[in-house]
């Protein structure tokens, strides 16, 4: 028996014993090291999921770990092996995924909410959502790999071009995530971002932030594209000021990837559109591409994943790092260490 982290009910999680069944045809079993609590997470952990989620849920996606065993027909994989877990199952039969865009399926499996997910000692799953890591690229900082990919679809949607201005507004984990990659891919970035401490992390990283209580953001925007207005804004925060600032900030034929969940329907500036002639993008999850592509950005340096770790808590502590992380706070990204053999599970 093993340990999990399993979520109960609203703003209820437990650890408990979990059951470590030999791997299947087809399936690995990993010994997660690092798992990332993310904002998909907390809105689990709020109830906001309730209508998706089958109780006992163990949660968790953004991982990394090592291969413990395989299961029979497993090609290509060893025992030692350093993943992570590209969380996606789909059913390749549906408009979608017929389309190629297997990622958005219509019945899409997302481990770690729709099935159970790698915030636990031992996990198992098809080897084909592996993902290979570096041998010399630190556990910990591979655990953001997942919202890394994230951040490299979002670029990709948005279709960001060398020499452009890009505006990320909203600066946690992922908004930073999106800024680094779109520097990456030769843009010019300004991050609009409350929290002083995620302006000062995003600072140290070498990005220019903005507090939007400071003055007019579009103003700024203009002076700094030379009244050009922004080619490219994101909107990451979730929240309606962050929606009508991301499509004010944008000139003629500017884009707009909405990155954020909006959990209701937001008003927007629809003449905005019409007369700029401005695009909105979606963006949802990743392809195997960006999963690999945000591999070597961690592994390059490119992505400065070890600054953007906050906190390191055991499993045992992970009930009470959700909450701190609802509290907000000088908070980036907690990882939650499922390779303690002090917490009493047999492993």
């Amino acid at each position: 028996m093993t340990l999990a982290v399993r979520y109960l009910t609203a703003r209820t999680l437990d650890t408990a014993p979990a059951e470590n069944p030999a791997p299947g045809p087809g399936q690995v079993e990993i010994a997660p090291a690092y798992v990332g609590i993310c904002g998909t997470d907390l809105h689990i952990f709020h109830g906001d999921m309730d209508a998706r989620v089958s109780t006992p849920a163990v949660l968790g996606h953004e991982m990394s770990g090592r291969i413990v065993r395989v299961g029979a027909g497993v090609e290509g994989w060893a025992p030692g092996d350093a993943v992570t877990v590209m969380p996606l199952r789909w059913d390749d039969t549906c408009p979608a995924c017929r389309a190629g865009h297997q990622h958005i399926c219509r019945h899409l499996d997302f481990i770690g909410i729709d099935s159970p997910g790698a915030m636990q000692q031992r996990w198992t799953v098809p080897a084909t959502t592996l993902v290979r890591l570096p041998d010399d690229l630190p556990l910990d900082h591979a655990a953001l790999v997942e919202p890394t990919a994230v951040a490299v679809h979002d670029v990709g949607r948005a279709q960001v071009r060398e020499g452009e201005k890009a505006v990320v507004v909203g600066g946690g984990p992922v908004g930073v995530l999106i800024a680094l990659v779109a520097r990456a891919a030769g843009a010019e970035v300004r991050v609009v971002e409350l929290s002083p401490h995620r302006r000062l992390l995003a600072e140290e990283l070498g990005l220019t932030a903005w507090d939007p209580a400071d003055g007019d953001l579009p103003e700024l925007v203009r002076q700094w594209t030379g009244d050009a207005g922004a080619d490219v804004a994101f909107e990451v925060s979730g929240a309606q000021g962050g929606v009508d600032t991301a499509v004010d900030v944008l000139g003629v034929r500017g884009r707009l990837c909405l990155v954020a969940i909006h959990p209701r329907p937001r008003e927007v500036n629809l003449h905005r559109f019409f007369w700029r002639e401005l695009t909105l993008v979606g963006a949802r999850l990743y392809e195997r591409a960006d999963f690999e592509k945000a591999v070597s950005l961690v592994a390059d340096g490119t992505v400065a994943a070890g600054r953007l770790i906050s906190k390191v808590v055991p499993l045992t502590q992970a009930p009470a790092a959700f909450e701190a992380l609802e509290g907000g706070g000088d908070v980036m990204k907690i990882l939650v260490d499922c390779t303690d053999d002090t917490q009493g599970a047999a492993v």
